[in-house]
């Protein structure tokens, strides 16, 4: 067993050996297409390889997968890649051929692929949340600056118009300095049933081994773990909040460019070291930014009956809220941002105010107000990949967005202590509580 501490440091030790990476010499250098490698190509893994691979300057080369079903129907529309179930045989054998990696595996092997993707130079596009550790997150971020490798995390909205024109408007003082932010979502990534008994058959097309890979040993359950429900389990997920929070905390997080959070308290059901709860209320309060007060509060609130009902969500005309979204509450009024594809609302005094997009926006740089998913979608991985070719700057770095995991990952781990104000010292990256400091790192498992 190997601590992830220890992992950690030691990839820290090899990102800083390499003093011009050669991924970014070539990319200094102009290269004229791009060399992809996918780990994880079933689920979400398939939407992030389309839509990579929907770049007219992409060339998918090699595929990996644990289940041989998912990486069989991917090798069908990319038969020229080269095809592998462990990701360290795929940067082992390939590490010369490829140019960036994509990974769209369950939480748990996010940080374990990227940092292996990146100490072999790679540039990394890798999905939300970043890391399924506070510690990882940290390391992630580090590498990425030492070894200036160009990364993004999957938060596809963050290109998209409705949330580029929140932004622009918290930012040039809409409703003033804004002190509270409210963001929900009712959706359901917890489980307060009983933790499975027995074991199932592990499907032929499964390799058990490498799905667990750094997490834990474990005995295969159907239906329990692969293919869907990983997110509700605390060895593999980060529940709602690491689900759905990542993308309704992205806009307001950026807004206000916020840092990580100096408390958070969790009022949820009693962990069970198993699943998360299938209700979390969250209460964090960040140091002040120019776009604040002096503390900002953030309350986030999921699973069913979220959120509760509270009079600064209050719309005009008994309208009902959203189904997920983020409220601004500023001095000058408020900015509800639904989740997703609906243009902000402007609301002072219990009224709907018209937006004068072109006041903030004169010379339409953000561009069209159209919403087109379709069109939209592959937005912030094409941005990705002409970063990667010289064309671009990303949007969602590691840079940033380990900061907003982190941020994430603080109110995952509150919630293993019930109602408990956690104060966090992001310069020592430890709490003021020392039992929660356990779960800022973890185990690896050989594998």
């Amino acid at each position: 067993m190997m601590k992830k501490r220890e992992f950690i440091k030691t990839s820290a030790v090899l990102a800083g050996t390499a003093l011009l990476p050669s991924s970014m010499f070539a990319f200094s250098k102009g290269i004229k297409r791009l060399r992809t490698a996918h780990i994880g190509v079933g689920g979400m893994g398939g939407a992030d390889l389309a839509s990579i691979a929907s770049h007219e300057a992409v060339d998918v080369t090699a595929l990996c997968d644990v289940d041989q079903k998912n990486l069989e129907a991917a090798h069908k529309l990319y038969p020229k890649a080269k095809i592998f179930s462990d990701y360290r045989e795929l940067l082992k054998e390939m590490h010369n051929q490829i140019d960036a990696v994509i990974v769209s595996t369950p939480d748990h092997t996010h940080a374990p692929a990227s940092l292996m993707a990146m100490e072999h130079d790679k540039a990394v596009y890798c999905q939300k949340p970043l890391t399924h550790y506070v510690s990882e997150a940290r390391a992630m971020r580090k590498m990425a600056a030492e070894k200036n490798l160009i990364t993004q995390m999957g938060i596809q909205v963050h290109s998209f118009y409705d949330y580029k024109l929140a932004t622009l408007l918290i930012q040039s003082g809409i409703i003033g300095k804004v002190r509270k932010v409210h963001a929900w979502s009712p959706k359901n990534w917890g489980y307060d049933g009983p933790i499975p008994k027995g074991q199932d058959t592990v499907p032929n097309s499964l390799d058990w081994n490498l799905w667990l890979g750094t997490s834990p040993e474990r005995t295969y359950k159907e239906t329990v773990y692969h293919p869907g429900n990983w997110r509700k389990l605390v060895d593999y997920g980060c529940g709602t909040l690491g689900d759905m929070g990542v993308h309704i905390f992205d806009t307001p997080y950026n807004a206000l460019a916020l840092d990580v959070p100096k408390t958070i308290v969790n009022k949820c059901r009693k962990p069970n070291g198993f699943s998360f709860p299938e209700n979390n209320h969250v209460t964090y309060t960040f140091p002040g930014t120019k776009y604040t007060s002096e503390t900002l509060t953030w309350v986030w609130s999921d699973g069913q009956g979220a959120p509760s009902k509270n009079k600064e969500l209050k719309l005009p005309n008994k309208d009902k809220l959203p189904l997920q979204g983020a409220m601004f509450i500023g001095e000058k009024g408020k900015l509800l941002l639904p989740h997703f594809m609906e243009l902000p609302r402007h609301i002072v005094d219990g009224e709907y105010q018209e937006i004068d997009v072109s006041k903030y926006d004169p010379d339409g740089s953000l561009g069209t107000t159209k919403n087109d998913y379709e069109k939209d979608a592959p937005k912030h991985y094409h941005q990705f990949v002409d970063a990667c070719l010289g064309k671009d700057t990303v949007s969602a770095p590691f840079s940033y967005s380990a900061k907003l995991t982190e941020t994430i990952l603080l109110g995952v781990i509150a919630g293993r202590f019930p109602k408990k104000t956690l104060h966090w010292d992001s310069a020592k990256a430890l709490f003021k509580e020392p039992e929660a400091n356990e779960f800022l790192s973890g185990t690896y498992r050989e594998f």
